[in-house]
Order: structure tokens, then sequence, then C-alpha cells
């Protein structure tokens, strides 16, 4: 009986691999030469990624998948992960925080991991959290490196070349950046041919950023009205130059206040124990303070 028993424990396993391996089989090899490597923690995972894409993610509406799309066209992630992709990253996510707390809990045999698995929708969260991190950074980078594009841009016309003659100099002398890889897509676009006007609106589309859809407002409507478009983006480059000098002001006025609470709560009771202790050490050695324990502990040693 237990023979047996062990042949059929051994014929399920044995059956659920080889369902596992032909699963995976079926799933199509992906294409990535044009597409950007993905985060290093998720390389390491990427076939389960694929395989949850290629049967999971089939489910969810065209209104979700595009969503997702979206919110990855506005992270720069559109030619690192598809929407499928980015919604098994999720799923991923849960799957590693249970498959986390139920192995802490067999091994610890613990009520107190449990709610480890009570927080699993935190892993399913996670990826959203990271994009919009990615998001906020990006648009920062963007609202740092304007100015100096606007600069180039501006010299580029006034020298008497046309827009994209003076953004293919801002590609061409700038650094690595994510308005630098935006710009190359607006001439890419240009070059493929798409009107100007058209590229630069997609670019908006693209970036949800305040201060770079401002300055394509401007170049759209300066070629549609004959207006100097030097003195537009100069006008715009000294605007946003005194903007952020003045965003730093703000945060540098607002450093001492968000310094009171540590101040309050760490540096001044150190400070008091240390006065304390020299004022109690006074006391004890002038005799003023006789308590048999404390004058003990002060002489403790010796």
């Amino acid at each position: 009986m237990v023979m047996f028993s062990l042949i059929s424990i051994g014929a399920s396993i044995s059956l659920l691999v080889l369902q596992i391996f032909r699963a995976v089989r079926q799933v199509p090899t992906e294409n990535r030469e044009w597409r950007d490597r993905p985060p290093w923690l998720l390389r390491c995972v990427w076939p389960v990624i694929q395989l949850l894409d290629f049967y999971c993610t089939r489910f969810y509406s065209d209104e979700r998948h595009d969503a997702v799309k979206r919110r990855l066209v506005e992270a720069g992630l559109e030619y690192t992960f598809t929407s499928g992709q980015f919604i098994a990253a999720r799923w991923l996510g849960v799957s590693g925080v249970w498959l986390l707390g139920s192995c802490l809990l067999l091994t610890y045999d613990s009520a107190e991991f449990v709610l480890l698995l009570i927080l699993s929708p935190w892993g399913y969260r996670y990826p959203d959290i990271w994009l919009a991190r990615v998001v906020r950074t990006r648009n920062t980078r963007i609202d740092k490196d304007l100015p100096f594009y606007l600069d180039v841009i501006t010299l580029a016309v006034e020298s008497g070349s046309n827009l994209t003659g003076a953004l293919t100099q801002a590609v061409k002398k700038a650094p690595d950046s994510p308005l630098r890889f935006e710009f190359n897509r607006v001439l890419r676009d240009i070059r493929a041919g798409k009107p100007r006007a058209e590229a630069l609106r997609q670019l908006t589309v693209r970036v949800k950023n305040d201060s770079l859809k401002t300055v394509i407002a401007g170049m759209i409507q300066s070629e549609r009205s004959g207006a100097s478009l030097g003195s537009v983006l100069r006008a715009q480059s000294n605007q946003f130059r005194a903007a952020r000098f003045a965003a730093a002001e703000k945060k540098a006025m607002e450093a001492p206040v968000k310094l009171l609470a540590p101040l309050v709560l760490f540096i001044f009771p150190t400070t008091f124990i240390v006065l304390g202790f020299l004022v109690l050490s006074k006391m004890l050695q002038a005799q003023i303070i006789t308590w048999a324990p404390l004058v003990w502990a002060y002489t403790w040693p010796g």
C-alpha cells in the first residue's frame, strides 16, 4: 500500500512537471533586439513574466491595456515593457509576497507572519509605485534640462537655422537625458514624413510636463503666426530659469522648518542629557544630593 502511494505521488509529480514544461514550451520567443533592457530584478524572473503574460493577461480588457500603455509611455518605458508584461509583473509581486510569507510561516511557525500575507496586495501595487517614481524623476530631469535646451535652440534659430535644424543641434550637443530622447524621437517623426507641428504635439501627449507643454505651444504658435521664434524661446528660457531659482529659494526657506522636528526629537534631548549629567555630577561632588543609590551609582565601581 505504501509502495502504491509512493508510485502515485511520483506519477503525479511527473505529470505536473510535464504539464509545466509543455506550458513553458508554448510561450513564443520574444524578439528584444529593438527593446531596452528591463531592470535587473525583473531580468532574473523574466521567463516567469513571459509565462504570466502569455497565459493570464489576455483576459484583461483593451481599456486596461491602453491605460497601462499610456503610463509606460509617460515614464519612457514603452520600449522596455509591453502592457501585458507590466501587468504580469504586478501578479508576480503578489505571488512573491505570498511565497515569502508562506516560507516564513512554515519556518518559524509563528502567526505574526500572517500579517505579511495580509499585506500581499502591496506586492500588486509596488510596480505602480515604482512607475510613478520613475515618472516623477523623469519630469524633474526634464524641468532641469529644459532651459539648457532652449538656450541651444535659441542660438541655433538666431544664427539662421530653422526649428528642425535647431532641434538637431540641441540633440547633438546635449548629453544623454530624457529630453534628448524625446527631441530625438520628434526628429525621427519629422524625417518619417510627419508634419513638424504634429510631431511636437505628440511630444506633449507622451510627456505630461507643464513646462514642456508651454514651450511646445509657443513653438507651434510662433511657426503658425510667423513670429520671431528666437525671442519667444529666449523669454521662455529666462522665465523657466527664474522659476527654477525661485523653487530652490523656496526649498531653502523651508529647510529650517523641516529641521525643527529632528532638533526637538533627537538633538535637544541629547544636549539636555549631557548638561544634566554635568550638573548632577557637580551636585553629587558638593554633597547637595545625598541619596544613597544615586551616590553609589555615581561612584561605582570605585
